[in-house]
């Protein structure tokens, strides 16, 4: 049997989604260019990352299900790597050939 977090650690955590849900939204309003979507992102991943360790409570799940967590993020990591790729290969395209 694992152990099961506090409901203090619930709010807290609950609390910090909360908060960067906030900041992901004013953080949009600012004009920062290409940025704003790294940052959304960034943002994006350390909240998904919160629900799953603490609220799915995966890191006291057997080995087969962090095996396909892992194997979900390796999907997404595959997935927004060819968006990327197809997105900064276009020329025609505003943010085309950035580097």
């Amino acid at each position: 049997m694992h152990s099961v977090p506090s409901v203090r650690t619930y709010v807290i955590v609950w609390a910090t989604l909360t908060f960067f849900t906030f900041a992901t939204y004013y953080i949009a309003q600012i004009d920062l260019g290409q940025w704003n979507i790294v940052i959304a992102l960034l943002i994006a991943f350390f909240k998904m990352s919160l629900v799953i360790f603490f609220f799915m409570n995966l890191k006291a799940e057997s080995p087969l299900t962090k095996l396909f967590a892992a194997g979900g993020f390796f999907w997404m990591i595959l997935l927004l790597g060819q968006f990327f790729v197809d997105y900064i290969s276009r020329d025609w395209m505003p943010g085309g050939k950035m580097w």
